[in-house]
Parts: C-alpha cells; structure tokens; sequence
C-alpha cells in the first residue's frame, strides 16, 4: 500500500514538474503560465499530447524535437524526475503523521509538496536568470508564515500561537545577509536571498535553519570551486555565481532528515 502511494506521488511530481517548466520558462515573458499550448522552442511547432509525457517523451524522441530535430533541453526531465523524487520523499517524511491522522496527512503533504514546487522553481528561474522573482519569494515568505501558526501536533488543534522564538527566526536569519547586501550594495549578495531565507527559517524553525545555511555553504563552497577551476569558460573569483539554489539544496536536507545546528555538529563530531 505504502509502495503505490509513493509510486503515485512520483507520477504526480513529475506531472507537476513538467507544470513547473512551463512556469520557469514564461515567467516574466508576458506569456500566460496557464494559457497557450505548449511548443517547440526552435521552429515553433505546437506540441501534440503525446510528446508532453514526462520524461518518456523526452527519452522516445531522443531529446530532440520531432519536426526540426533540434536538441530540447535536459531541464525539461531534470525538473520532472527531481519534482517526482522530491514529492514521495515529503509524503515519507510525514508517513508517521499517517497513523495518527489521515487528513492531517494529507493535508501537510499537499502543503509542502506545494512550499517545494516553489522552491524548485526558484532554484532553476536563479540559475537561469541570475534573480529570484519578488513574486514567488513573496507567496513563500506568507506561506512560510502562515506555517507558524499551524500546529504539526496532529493530537492537537490544527491552529496555535507561535512562540517568540519562532516569530524572530526569519528576521534574525535574514537581517544579517540584508545587511551584507547593503554594505557592498548587492555586490556580495542579492537582495532576494535575503528575503528567501527570511522564509526558510520561518518554515524550518531557527536551529533548523541555521543547519540549512550551514549545508549550503558547504555545498556552495565546493561546487563554486569546481566551477571556478574545471569549467571551460574563463571565470574568476568575481564570476556570479547563483547561491538560491545551495539555499534550496540546504533547506531540502535539512527539512527531510530533520536536522538542526545541534544534531549537525554532532554529525560532524562523528568524523
């Protein structure tokens, strides 16, 4: 039983990754998410059904378009299989929450399925575009929010008051990259990782989220170095280098094996 409801979540993640493309490539572009039939980027040939299956459509035709054979671009079933992926992993981490609470299952796997999609949209419009949009940092920051106040007791009320603790996690994270964004005026950081992770710790909490930033230097720190001295192109220390995506990284880690600034330094004590 646990089996197809992962396999479902998978189909579905990857149904709605291949949504997630859509949004990635037409925002901002003055082109409607929801409207307009999907099409070839190249010789504009409208899309039948049967070449928007995710990932298998992508394998069958080879990666090319059917028409002008041109390559399409491996975005397309990388965000489709990490949305599938990430989807049943969400729907494993709240599985406990399941025997207490069916609905409430429900409820909390449709609601971070819906956080993450965001987040991967973020993640691929950054690398793409060098910017993370207002608008969806915007509907993060208010979900995020919101979280505060849902109580992930399922024996108790759905809604509680958030504590002190809770409220100051997302300014107290945020101020101190605001303040790096100020002082080299957006040289060393932009502006939007700031409010991105004013959302992050208000979803994760503040010891949780400060194993996230800690994750996501790490990774940064690593990937940012192969870059600079294996990629092809001539890049430098000066090179801009997208950092929402290691947030993203960092924050996805961090929520689904539940880890916090404590549970971290022990992990790394252990080496």
């Amino acid at each position: 039983m646990y089996t197809l409801a992962f396999v479902f979540m998978f189909v579905l993640g990857c149904i709605i990754g291949s949504f997630l493309n859509v949004v990635i490539y037409r925002f901002g572009s003055g082109r409607s998410i929801v409207k307009g039939r999907s099409m070839c980027m190249t010789c504009s040939k409208t899309l039948e059904w049967y070449e928007l299956i995710p990932i298998l459509s992508f394998i069958a035709q080879g990666g090319r378009c059917r028409r002008c054979r041109s390559l399409i671009s491996y975005q397309y079933p990388i965000v489709e299989f990490s949305t599938g992926i990430i989807f049943a992993l969400i729907a494993f981490h709240f599985l406990p929450y399941l025997f207490f609470s069916r609905g409430f299952f429900v409820f909390l796997v449709v609601l971070y399925s819906f956080i993450f999609s965001l987040l991967i949209v973020m993640t691929v419009y950054d690398i793409r575009h060098k910017v993370i949009p207002d608008k969806l940092v915007y509907v993060f920051i208010a979900v995020s929010f919101i979280l505060l106040f849902i109580n992930m007791n399922p024996a108790g009320p759905l809604f509680v008051l958030p504590n002190l603790l809770s409220l100051v996690a997302g300014p107290l994270c945020a101020l101190p990259f605001a303040l790096l964004w100020i002082v080299s005026r957006g040289k060393w950081i932009g502006l939007g990782d700031a409010k991105l992770i004013l959302g992050i710790a208000w979803m994760l909490g503040l010891f949780e989220a400060f194993a996230a930033l800690t994750i996501s230097f790490c990774v940064g720190a690593v990937i940012s170095l192969g870059i600079l001295f294996f990629s092809r192109k001539k890049m430098t220390m000066k090179t801009e280098i997208p950092f929402a995506p290691f947030l993203i990284l960092g924050t996805l880690i961090t929520f689904l094996f539940s880890l916090d600034m404590f549970s971290l330094a022990r992990l790394f004590q252990g080496y």
